[in-house]
């Protein structure tokens, strides 16, 4: 089991929780934190913009990237989302157990 964090910012609070529904409800997460919004500062198409975010930091397993990459794409209002994957190396075993069993379509 390889644990991963999963971030993405989404434009609205609306858009966060169907999301963060989804994700949960389609068991490719065990968990979705949304976050206070926060303002983004970055080059679009050679213009530097500023937008205030959601962000989200979704807890899953590398087995379970490719569906949590399949609804955040299907859901995200933006032409191209932030989506980054990174391993989780430590954590507490009884919470990445929990992570493991929660994404896991054949439980």
């Amino acid at each position: 089991m390889e644990p991963l964090l999963v971030l993405t910012n989404v434009p609205d609070q609306d858009t966060a929780e169907k999301l963060a529904h989804a994700l949960i409800e389609g068991r490719a997460a065990a968990c979705v934190n949304v976050l206070a919004a926060c303002r983004s500062i970055y080059r679009w198409q050679g213009t530097v913009e500023t937008a205030d975010e959601i962000p989200l930091l979704i807890k899953t397993t590398a087995a379970n990237y490719a569906r949590v990459e399949a609804i955040v794409r299907a859901q995200h209002p933006y032409a191209v989302p932030e989506l980054i994957a990174t391993p989780i190396t430590h954590g507490l075993p009884a919470y990445l157990d929990w992570v493991a069993k929660e994404t896991d379509k054949h439980d």
